[in-house]
C-alpha cells in the first residue's frame, strides 16, 4: 500500500466571509464544498481546491466565528507548501498579492506570505510531473494557477521520533534530516519538520492555525490502513464515515495530527460538479436538520455566482 501524498489540510478560521473572499478571490481557488463540520454542526466546513474538488488540492477550514489568533508551534504545521509551474508564476503571485495589501517575501525563487489571519503559506517551481490541481478564473492565466500541494512543513524538537511512524508504517521516503516523502502512484508530497520557535510561548489552535494533514488512499484500500495501523500499534479513531470519503485519525509521534482519507465518493454524489460549493451540502444524517443547521451558520454568498453579477 502506498499513500497518495496529501489528501487535503484542514485549518481554522474566524472569519468565513473574509476566508471565502481571500482563498477564493485571490488565490482564486473554487469552493469546491460548503458543509459543516460532522462534529460540531454548528461550525462551518468550507472546502477550496482545485476545478473537480480533488484530493491533493483541497484546503479546509473549519469556522469558529471571533476565534482568537492561532500560534503554531510543537507538534502543528506551520506552513503549506504550494506547486505552480514556472518563475513567472512566482512573479504573477508577488505581484497579485501585494496588490491584495499583503506582505510577501522572496526567499531562493520561493514566495512566502500569510493570509488575513496569519496562515503561512509557500509557492515553490514543482519539479513533479504530477498532474496540475488547478481551478478557472478569469484573473488568472492557466499557467500561473495553483496546482496542488507540495508539502507542509511542521514544528518538532525531536522530529527523529517522527521516522519510525512515517518511514516504517507509512512508506515515506526520508530526503533529509527532517524532511519526508510520502508518494504513490499518482501523486507525492512532502512533510518537513523545523525546530519550534524558542520564545517559549506555548502554541495554541486558533484562527489562522492548521488543525489536521491528511494523506490519501483509495476506497479498497482504506480499511487495510486501518489494520495496518492498528496492528503497528499506532492508537486511531477507527474508521468514521464522512458520507464524502471515510476517515482515519491519529497522532503522529511528533504531535501533528494526521488522517488517512481516501478518494470518493467526493462532493458530487450531492451535487453535480458545475454546482460545486452553490449551496450547503450535508450527509444523509444531518439532512433531517437542515434548517436549524443552516440558521446558525454565517450567511456566505456564492463567489462564482458574484463573479458573474
Amino acid at each position: 500500500m502506498r499513500l497518495e501524498g496529501i489528501h487535503h489540510i484542514t485549518a481554522i478560521t474566524g472569519d468565513a466571509p473574509r476566508n471565502l473572499d481571500f482563498y477564493t478571490r485571490v488565490l482564486a481557488l473554487r469552493l469546491a464544498a460548503k458543509t459543516v463540520n460532522q462534529d460540531d454542526q454548528s461550525v462551518y466546513h468550507l472546502f477550496y481546491a482545485d476545478e473537480r474538488g480533488q484530493p491533493g488540492s483541497e484546503l479546509t477550514f473549519f469556522e469558529y466565528p471571533g476565534a482568537a489568533a492561532g500560534r503554531p508551534g510543537a507538534g502543528m504545521v506551520h506552513r503549506i507548501v504550494w506547486r505552480v509551474g514556472s518563475p513567472e508564476a512566482i512573479d504573477f503571485w508577488a505581484a497579485r498579492i501585494a496588490d491584495d495589501g499583503l506582505p510577501t517575501e522572496r526567499n531562493q525563487g520561493r514566495l512566502l506570505f500569510a493570509d488575513p489571519e496569519g496562515l503561512r503559506h509557500e509557492l515553490v517551481v514543482t519539479a513533479r510531473d504530477d498532474e496540475p490541481l488547478q481551478a478557472e478564473h478569469p484573473d488568472i492565466p492557466q499557467a500561473f494557477a495553483l496546482q496542488g500541494f507540495e508539502g507542509v512543513r511542521a514544528y518538532s524538537a525531536e522530529p527523529d521520533h517522527s521516522a519510525p511512524v512515517l518511514g516504517q508504517i507509512l512508506g515515506a521516503t526520508r530526503q533529509d534530516d527532517a524532511t519526508y516523502e510520502v508518494r504513490g502512484e499518482q501523486r507525492g508530497s512532502f512533510i518537513a519538520y523545523d525546530p519550534p520557535p524558542a520564545d517559549g510561548e506555548r502554541p495554541r489552535q486558533g484562527a489562522g492555525s492548521v488543525h489536521h494533514v491528511a494523506w490519501g488512499t483509495t476506497q479498497a484500500e482504506h480499511p487495510k490502513w486501518h489494520e495496518h495501523l492498528t496492528q503497528a500499534g499506532v492508537p486511531n479513531s477507527g474508521i468514521i464515515d464522512r458520507h464524502y470519503f471515510h476517515s482515519i485519525y491519529f497522532h503522529e509521534p511528533s504531535g501533528v495530527l494526521f488522517e488517512i482519507a481516501d478518494d470518493g465518493p467526493g462532493f458530487t454524489v450531492d451535487v453535480p460538479l458545475e454546482e460545486l460549493g452553490t449551496k450547503v451540502i450535508l450527509p444523509p444524517q444531518l439532512e433531517r436538520h437542515r434548517a436549524e443547521i443552516e440558521a446558525k451558520l454565517t450567511p456566505l454568498p456564492d463567489p462564482r455566482a458574484a463573479r458573474v453579477e
